[in-house]
Formats: C-alpha cells, sequence, structure tokens
C-alpha cells in the first residue's frame, strides 16, 4: 500500500470514529437506549467498526450504564450507584425469598407426608398410651406361659422316665 492510500484510510478512519463519538454523545444526551447496533446505525458505520476498535466499544458499554442526563418524567437522575445499590439489594431479597421457600416447601412435605402416613393406616396411632399398656400386658402373658411351658415340659420329662423304668423292670421279669 502506498503512503497516500494509507493516509486516506487513516483519515477515513478518524473521521468514522468522530461519528461514533458524537453519536453517543448525542444519545446521552437525548436519553435514548444506547446499544452496539443503535449507535452503529446512528454513525453510519459496521457494528464490526466497533469491535475492532475496543475503545470505541468500551464507550459504548460505559454510556450504556450511565443513566440518561435527565429523566423524560422530570425527576432527578439516577446514578449509577444508586442503581448498583437497588440490584443487590434486589438480589438479597431474592436470596432470602428462595431460601423462605425452600423451608416452606420441606414443611409441606413433611406435613403432607405424615398425613398420608396416617391417613394410609401405616403410621403411628394416636392412642400410643393404651399400645403401651397392651404390650406390657403381652409380654407378661408371654413370661406366664413360658413358666407354664416348662413345667409342663418338666412333668413330661419326669413321665417320660418313670415310663422307662416301668418298661425296663417289665422286660426283666418277663
Amino acid at each position: 500500500m502506498t503512503d497516500a492510500m494509507k493516509d486516506g484510510r487513516r483519515a477515513d478512519s478518524e473521521r468514522r470514529r468522530r461519528r461514533v463519538v458524537s453519536a453517543i454523545k448525542n444519545a446521552a444526551k437525548d436519553g435514548s437506549p444506547i446499544s452496539a447496533s443503535g449507535i452503529a446505525r446512528q454513525a453510519g458505520v459496521d457494528r464490526t467498526f466497533l469491535y475492532r476498535h475496543r475503545d470505541l466499544l468500551a464507550l459504548v458499554h460505559a454510556a450504556e450504564l450511565e443513566p440518561a442526563a435527565q429523566d423524560p418524567a422530570g425527576a432527578s437522575p439516577v446514578s449509577l450507584a444508586s442503581l448498583q445499590a437497588d440490584l443487590s439489594n434486589a438480589q438479597a431479597r431474592n436470596t432470602r425469598l428462595v431460601a423462605q421457600v425452600q423451608r416452606l416447601e420441606k414443611r409441606l412435605s413433611e406435613v403432607l407426608g405424615e398425613q398420608i402416613w396416617r391417613e394410609s393406616g401405616l403410621g403411628t396411632p394416636l392412642d400410643l398410651d393404651e399400645l403401651q399398656r397392651k404390650i406390657t400386658r403381652l409380654e407378661q402373658k408371654v413370661v406366664d406361659l413360658s413358666a407354664t411351658l416348662e413345667e409342663r415340659e418338666g412333668d413330661l420329662e419326669a413321665s417320660r422316665a418313670a415310663n422307662r423304668d416301668l418298661t425296663r423292670a417289665l422286660n426283666q421279669r418277663g
């Protein structure tokens, strides 16, 4: 490339840069929405021009973050710091609400689980004291029956021994 061509190209690039900067300033002054596509359209350049010139793209993004110079409703302008504080507060509130929803879902699950457990008949009965008394009575009955069984087993063993002795005595006489 010749020097004249390089100079012409630089001059064209500089004119485009000035148009982009002017478009950013006009959009900020008018309070119109700022985006890379909108600024490129307003400046009459291709969007790739902005992406090739990172400093211009950074200006566009900075202008996007800055609030409008004058609120159309006539209220006071909003600062970037106040918007960031609002965002931080909203995120903290969202975190608290998510935790609360999780606690409520867990509690609802427990309550519904207990209700279904009781209704199915598999759950714990309401009168635990009566069941405890019944268990005690049945345990006592088991102990009494075990003692009776042991006594009868002893009687049976004694009868068998007596029967063996009598059978042996009869076999020896005869």
